[in-house]
């Protein structure tokens, strides 16, 4: 039951912290802090060296099932491997890092921030564990709504212009992958006679020609909206720009990661012909987006806008890694998913930092910051550096292991998307130097990061230079996973 006990946790802090922030509202951030300690503290004990092997404990390290509404053949299924396991960890530990760097930017209703702060967490969870498809679309929308309110209560002037297009975008495309999973659902149905949304029942459903290519892409659309991926990205730097500080972290570590984890768990072994069919435009819009949200970033005057487009460019990787399938691509990928989700929450971390202390986020009115806040200009300046992929530090990893495996399939691809990491270094020092560097035109004199702050960002420091000098952990634990939905693929 610890599965169930991952998402009651957060589900339960999140009411708590709404209903005893009349008491005090710093009652709501420590019961908040709490409850994802405890979970935080739950999942590390399904991290063992012979959980994460198969060969001892079969496909899932740990697996719950029971009936839900068996007329209709759906059931309360979660099961969690290396992979989940992975994202789960980095859940619960960027919600930590989120309670903490809204702990005084948040002033108001904040037992209600705080409740749709852990139910978006819950519902992330959620989809990291759910192995029946109609409980995956539960948890989908379950992300949709908190996260809307984030967004339009917290955020900034444009804050409702951005909330609803963040759902209308997310919304429609969930429809589509609900159309998609019905559609899945009813032709295993035709073929069996047996009404089920289980993931490993419909792993052996046949799904060829058109239909399964159009199953396929209702299942793509909404793992690539939530990514995002060129050209469904546009509702990212809206949202990232408009969000309070947490949201923005949330958002950029851990919403965006369920999309890849959607496109490696659902899209390529529910449909692996159509997937094998789409794989060049799946590739190609992978190096699309690097080379893309490179160009667009370098071209942004918004300092929080600037790194959502670098969001867009590093994620091209991940889009790029999955649809050449093969073992060192999709480590690469779950790498640049950790990192990724590491390096630009710090970014967004910095940025909110700024904004609390000078209000503004227009590049044109900052610069000259080093002189005034130099200790955040250095954990700037390294955070900026992780995300051109430096090497030593994780992204660097990351990045290296996608190209390598995408060589495998294609060269023309993979020179391509190599591109795009000269533009990172271009936009990462373009960011730095507008940011930082230059006159102090505007006679900034502002307070440099405080115990909080410096905290929380030493820690992703740590993180990221762990993983980038040591990645073999995660490798290892990712390992399992990878080969079971790369077994089906080993004769293709």
């Amino acid at each position: 039951m610890i599965l169930v006990w991952l998402i009651v946790i957060l589900l339960v802090g999140g009411l708590l912290a709404w209903l005893l922030a009349g008491l005090a509202p710093s009652a709501a951030r420590w019961i908040s802090l709490l409850a994802i300690v405890v979970d935080l503290a739950l999942a590390l004990t399904l991290w063992q060296p012979s959980a994460v092997d198969v060969s001892t404990t079969g496909v899932w390290i740990a697996e719950v099932s029971a009936a839900w509404i068996p007329r209709f053949g759906i059931g309360l299924h979660l099961g969690i491997d290396g992979l989940s396991l992975l994202m789960v960890l980095l859940t619960l530990f960027i919600g930590i890092l989120s309670v903490a760097c809204s702990w005084t930017e948040i002033d108001k209703r904040v037992g209600f921030f705080h409740f749709n702060l852990m139910w978006v967490l819950a519902g992330v969870v959620g989809v990291f564990l759910a192995l029946d498809l109609f409980l995956l679309y539960f948890f989908w929308e379950l992300m949709l709504v908190p996260m809307y309110f984030l967004i339009g209560i917290w955020g900034h002037e444009r804050r409702v212009y951005a909330a609803i297009k963040f759902f209308i975008f997310t919304q429609l495309s969930g429809l589509l992958m609900l159309v998609a999973i019905v559609g899945l659902v009813w032709i295993h149905h035709r073929a069996t006679g047996q009404l089920t949304f289980d993931y490993t029942e419909l792993l052996d459903t046949e799904t060829t020609g058109t239909t399964g290519m159009l199953l396929m892409l209702g299942f793509f659309i909404a793992f690539a909206v939530k990514l995002p991926a060129v050209p469904f990205h546009t509702w990212l730097p809206d949202a990232h720009s408009q969000a309070p500080t947490a949201g923005s972290v949330i958002l950029a570590a851990l919403l965006l990661k369920t999309g890849a984890y959607g496109l490696i768990r659902f899209v390529v072994p529910l449909f692996p012909e159509a997937a094998s069919t789409f794989a060049p435009v799946g590739m190609s819009l992978g190096v699309i987006g690097i080379l893309y949200g490179a160009i667009m970033a370098f071209t942004q005057t918004d300092l929080k806008r600037l790194i959502a487009y670098t969001s867009v460019s590093h994620l091209g990787f991940v889009l790029l890694g999955v649809f050449a399938w093969n073992h060192l691509a999709l480590q690469g990928v779950v790498m640049q998913m950790i990192c990724h989700g590491l390096s630009t929450a710090a970014l967004f971390i910095i940025a909110g930092a700024i904004y609390e202390r000078t209000h503004t986020r227009d590049l044109d009115r900052l610069g000259g910051l080093w002189a005034t806040v130099p200790r955040m200009g250095a954990l700037g300046l390294f955070f900026a550096m992780a995300s051109l992929g430096l090497p030593g530090l994780g992204n660097f990893v990351a990045e290296i292991l996608v190209l390598i495996g995408v060589y495998k399939v294609s060269i023309a691809l993979t020179v391509l998307a190599t591109i795009g990491l000269v533009a990172a270094t271009i936009y990462s020092l373009w960011l730095v130097h507008r940011t930082f560097h230059g006159p102090n035109e505007r006679k900034w004199s502002l307070p440099d990061i405080n115990r909080r702050e410096a905290l929380v960002l030493w820690v992703l420091v740590i993180g990221l230079v762990g993983l980038g000098l040591y990645p073999q952990p995660v490798l290892d634990a990712a390992e399992p996973a990878l080969a079971h939905v790369l077994e089906p693929f080993k004769n293709r």
